[in-house]
Formats: C-alpha cells, structure tokens, sequence
C-alpha cells in the first residue's frame, strides 16, 4: 500500500479516535477502538474499522451510536484535518477480536478433547527416543567390529604439527 496513504489513514484514525473520546457524548457509544481505516487512492473515501468492547447489547448499541453520529465525527474531522477532500466515513464493524476470542475460546473447551492425540504424539516420541538408543547401541557395535576408535586430541595436535611441517 501507499506510504502516503497509510499515513493519512493514521492521522484520521487518531483523530477519529481523539473526537469519540472528547466531542462525541452520545449515551450509546461504549468502549469502541478504531482498528483501521483504508483511504481510497483519491482520498475521498474511508473505510474506518471499528471494534466494541461488550456484550452483544451493547455492541449493537455502539454500532447504532457510532452510525448515528458518522455526519457529526465527518463534520469534526474536516476541522481538523488538513486535506483538500475530506474523505466521506463509512463505518465498518471489525468482528476480528471477537472471532479470535470465540476460537480461542474453542480451542481452550476442546483442550479436553485433545488428549487422545496428545498420548498418541507422547508414544511415537518415546519410540523415536528409544530408536534413538539403540542407535547408540548400534554405534558400539560398529566401533568393536572395525576397531573404529574415538580419536583422542593428542591425534590432532600431531597432525596439525605434520601439515605446518609440509606447508
């Protein structure tokens, strides 16, 4: 997206933000944050995403708050913004923090339920860790089978000495 765009879109937001705190005292607006807000390329119109805190009573309260007072915040923000258009708002209700919550929710209820996969997972884990032993076991046994030894570090210092010797 647009550098310039974006940075318009945080400065309505913020102002948005400011004249809801302070200029709006409508009895139905509750505790609504300003998710986002998309400018359209000729910066006449926004898209502002908005999310309520609540139950779902009020959150329909908020939405028909926030909607009734869209031609009021417009009005406040062309005060205050300095742009040749002034982007006509179109409040959006953003569902995203409510759908996490709810699949959050889900996944935390059906924590339960996961316990069949979880003992499944634990077995192969044990089998691949007693896999991994007897690996070791395999290793021994290839070590007496070919007098293959772990090389001490006195090997390496001599070596060493004999290539500096050639170089």
């Amino acid at each position: 997206m647009n550098t310039r765009l974006e940075r318009v879109g945080q400065v309505i937001r913020d102002e948005i933000a400011d004249i809801l705190r302070r200029d709006i005292d409508d009895p139905l607006i509750g505790f609504v944050t300003l998710t986002e807000v998309d400018v359209s390329p000729d910066l006449r119109h926004a898209r502002v995403f908005f999310s309520v805190l609540g139950t779902p009573e009020q959150i329909k309260d908020s939405i028909k708050g926030v909607l009734r007072a869209r031609k009021h915040i417009n009005a406040l923000l062309a005060d205050r913004v300095d742009l040749r258009y002034i982007p006509k708002l179109r409040f959006v209700y953003d569902e995203t923090a409510e759908k996490a919550q709810r699949m959050e929710r889900l996944l935390h209820d059906e924590g339960g339920n996961l316990g069949p996969d979880i003992a499944r997972h634990e077995a192969a884990d044990e089998k691949a860790m007693g896999a991994a032993d007897s690996d070791s076991a395999e290793d021994v046994d290839f070590d007496d089978e070919f007098g293959d030894e772990d090389p001490e570090p006195e090997d390496f210092d001599a070596a060493e000495a004999d290539d500096e010797g050639q170089g």
